[in-house]
């Protein structure tokens, strides 16, 4: 579920710090003592991007063997110190992009209260989650790192804090609470990283982004990631960023090379059968919505079919979107049915399909929901239904994303196609 694979961690160095689990949070372990890293090991790719010998180590004990394309672009410039600015998608490797750099250039040991990198991001699935790719590679470098974000333990994150994190993964209103109350305080902040900016910026956190950022008083590293770069993102850039030297794997409105597209017309009383007959092909398949309402109804129609269905959405507490993210990521539960609140929250690489539901709202809402499948080298499918009334809202969607598909497919739920989706490529 993670950028890369990799097993377990490595043995800690020092302090306690989080022990990477599925989308719980973390239970405080201690580090290893120094000679853990004594000993042979065998170099990875990373080494040939400039990363140091501590950190490659790092990587090689959490099972980082080969560096992703996006990795190869811009830690070479991070570790300059220069500013980045990254274009890439969930998926594409970029939690390594920025973390690797990271923590290669942390001067020291943090001072309890005052860490010394600070990465921002929009959920608190996605602040587990990137956590959990950088604690095993720190724990061997001799670093810590910690998510902090609402519905967890606020005590739990101060005890952590004062013990002294190196790095801490934070969401920008729970970091803001203990800012507030004078729990943290980021004026030795030396790299700061944006990531998912731009998931940020429609969620409508930027001004809460702006005043986290002036709170970093000292010369600092500056890294954003975000599949886009225009509107409230280019103004971050602009501002708080200084010569950024930009980094990309693909365009704006590119989608993933292993992604197959697929439009459909559906009736509005078929149309459920028609979700239960495609997310049959696959082990696992995310069914997007556009509202909490439609989500719930969604589940319970295609529980009453016979699928094995969950909802998660922002109305479910803290614990409850953990359980049904992990049961989702064990296999347990086969069809997850979600709002966008998950569009940039869930990181697993084994999806087979994502189905939206509805027609998305326009280019940007289709990647990033569509981002969830194709990952990681693996062939995935973006399957649109649209009722007789959205066929104008699919056309303009092609026409952003420049797909070329024509008008949306008629299925009825006993099409012998969606039991073999290469059927309608073959026409």
């Amino acid at each position: 579920m993670t950028d890369q694979t990799r097993p377990k961690g490595a043995p800690r160095r020092r302090r306690r710090s989080p022990k990477p689990v599925e989308l719980r949070h973390p239970t405080p372990t201690p580090r290893s003592e120094p000679d853990a890293l004594a000993g042979d090991y065998e170099p990875t790719g990373f080494v040939d991007l400039g990363v140091p010998d501590d950190v490659d180590r790092g990587l090689a004990a959490a099972g980082f063997r080969t560096p992703f394309a996006i990795q190869t672009k811009a830690i070479p410039v991070a570790l300059q110190g220069r500013d980045v600015c990254g274009r890439a998608r969930t998926g594409s490797g970029k939690t390594l992009a920025f973390g690797v750099p990271m923590l290669a250039r942390l001067s020291g040991v943090a001072e309890p209260r005052r860490p010394l990198g600070l990465v921002l991001v929009p959920t608190r699935e996605l602040a587990l989650q990137v956590a959990e790719v950088l604690d095993p590679v720190a724990r061997v470098c001799g670093h810590s790192v910690i998510p902090v974000y609402g519905g967890a333990s606020r005590s739990g994150q101060i005890s952590e804090l004062q013990q002294g994190v190196d790095v801490i993964v934070a969401t920008p209103l729970r970091l803001i609470d203990l800012l507030k109350e004078n729990e943290v305080d980021l004026s030795a902040i030396e790299i700061v990283v944006l990531d998912e900016a731009d998931r940020m910026a429609d969620d409508g956190f930027t001004p809460q982004v702006e005043w986290i950022l002036r709170k970093c008083t000292a010369p600092r590293q500056t890294m954003l990631f975000s599949a886009t770069l225009d509107g409230d993102v280019g103004h971050l850039v602009r501002r708080y960023m200084t010569e950024p030297v930009e980094v990309s794997i693909d365009a704006p409105t590119d989608t993933v090379g292993t992604m197959h597209h697929l439009f459909l017309a559906v009736h509005h009383m078929d149309k459920d059968r028609v979700v239960a007959s495609l997310a049959a092909n696959f082990a696992k398949t995310i069914v997007f919505c556009q509202t909490k309402r439609g989500c719930d109804r969604v589940e319970r129609n295609l529980q009453d079919i016979g699928v094995n269905a969950s909802a998660i959405h922002g109305d479910l507490n803290q614990a409850q979107r953990e359980r049904t993210l992990r049961r989702f990521t064990d296999g347990e539960v086969k069809v997850l049915v979600a709002t966008d609140v998950a569009a940039r929250g869930i990181d697993i690489d084994d999806i087979g399909a994502v189905i939206h539901y509805e027609p998305a709202g326009d280019g940007k809402d289709y990647l990033h929901r569509s981002g969830r499948t194709a990952r990681a080298g693996r062939d995935g499918w973006a399957i649109t239904l649209a009722e007789y009334n959205q066929h104008t809202q699919v056309r303009i969607l092609q026409r952003a994303l420049r797909l070329e598909l024509g008008a949306p497919i008629e299925v009825f739920s006993n099409d012998p196609r969606l039991k073999d989706l290469a059927l309608f490529a073959a026409g």
